[in-house]
């Protein structure tokens, strides 16, 4: 499987977060489809089929993480 270089993962978990955050706030369809299409290229960038997994393992391969840190689970 092909890996993505950790800055456009770390890119993508931002995107995400701040997506989340605007359609918590607006709920606007066109946020929402934006969140939706960062979703699926994190699924597919790090082989997983849900996001909560994708940013999961997004934040384990990004620099510093520690195998055995679980703290991104909580996030």
């Amino acid at each position: 499987m092909l890996m993505a270089h950790p800055t456009v993962l770390r890119n993508l978990i931002e995107q995400y977060e701040a997506l989340r955050l605007l359609h918590a706030g607006n709920g606007g369809q066109e946020a929402r489809q934006r969140m939706d299409d960062v979703a699926y290229t994190l699924c597919v960038s790090t082989g997983t089929r849900d996001v909560a997994s994708a940013l999961v393992a997004a934040r384990h391969r990004l620099p510093g993480a520690r195998p055995e840190d679980d703290s991104v689970l909580s996030a």
